[in-house]
């Protein structure tokens, strides 16, 4: 494991980056293991370009290479509540998954990073997909992640390796984690994870925002009885 983690330290590895807290989290995860860190975000003609913006903003702090792919189609395909201000954001009801559910988009944006990671020579990829802490969305599963792994390796011949470090965590276990990383006020003052497009704490009301809160406040009082 150790000669791994040193062979790791001389490797190139692309983030798949939103700017908001999670892939921010699994930013910091990567410049710390990885030789050079590219990250990508995927312009979908998401409801809020704020959050383009955001991602621009923090790897420009960080002196990280950024990637923005035009992912339009995926905004004609799949109808949404990140996509369309006509949309209600809200949780799903009666084992139906939430209107903030994009059918196909880890699919795609896995696929693309992979095409990114072969071009510059990565064979690392980073995503913040979780399994504990979710929506119930499909393609956050590990098994999903597993499986792609092995498809993106077959149909370019190639040996990726996809990283998921938040997969078995909940949220406050997420903060915990950008604390030992020394990011967690800039996880918390500079990320954008709300649906109604508010940096930081956000607007407080929407499923991302509770989500996001309530993990914070599990955080800070086990941080706190330390």
């Amino acid at each position: 494991m150790k000669r791994r983690s040193l062979e790791m330290k001389k490797d190139k590895a692309v983030v798949v980056f939103s700017g908001g807290q999670d892939s921010t989290t699994c930013l910091f995860w990567a410049m710390e293991r990885f030789a050079e860190v590219v990250a990508v975000t995927f312009d979908y003609n998401q409801r809020h370009k704020t959050e383009i913006e955001c991602a621009k903003n923090i790897t420009k702090e960080l002196g990280i290479k950024h990637h923005i792919l035009d992912m339009s189609l995926l905004n004609q395909l799949a109808p949404n509540a990140l996509t369309r201000e006509d949309i209600e954001v809200k949780d799903g009801e009666n084992g139906e998954l939430p209107s903030t559910f994009v059918p196909g988009r880890n699919l795609l944006f896995m696929s693309f990073a992979g095409v990114l990671a072969r071009q510059i020579g990565a064979k690392h990829i980073v995503t913040g997909v979780c399994e504990t802490d979710f929506s119930g969305y499909p393609d956050c599963r590990d098994v999903f992640i597993k499986s792609l792994n092995v498809t993106l390796n077959l149909s370019m011949d190639e040996q990726f390796v996809i990283h998921t470090p938040l997969m078995w965590l909940n949220k406050a276990q997420t903060w915990e984690l950008a604390d030992q990383l020394g990011a967690f006020d800039f996880v918390r003052e500079k990320t954008l994870t709300c649906y109604n497009g508010i940096i930081a704490d956000g607007c407080g009301e929407c499923p991302a925002c509770k989500l996001r809160q309530k993990g914070l406040e599990e955080y800070l009082k086990a941080r706190k009885e330390l």
